[in-house]
């Protein structure tokens, strides 16, 4: 498992609930172009899920417009957040 970045860690500890892309902007103070890469990656290790305004899982995500959704943690990825806590 590969060591996850601290701005990652910060979006990481912000989604064990579902949350919307504008609060865990500002939660954590990213930009939208960091917060975007960060989630990007995120979704690409499978440490968070895309979900709607329903808690539903959605298959689907576009990167242009990452504030029309929601996300939250999976299993991978509060892993990674654990082992990365010193």
């Amino acid at each position: 498992m590969r060591k996850i970045t601290e701005s990652e860690r910060r979006i990481l500890e912000r989604l064990i609930f579902d949350e919307t892309f504008e609060s865990v902007a500002e939660e954590t103070g990213l930009q939208f172009g960091e917060l975007r890469d960060d989630i990007t990656k995120l979704l690409n290790d499978g440490f968070i899920e895309v979900t709607n305004t329903e808690k539903q899982r959605i298959p689907y995500f576009d990167s242009d417009k990452p504030q029309l959704f929601s996300y939250r943690a999976t299993r991978s990825g509060l892993n990674a957040l654990k082992m990365n806590r010193v």
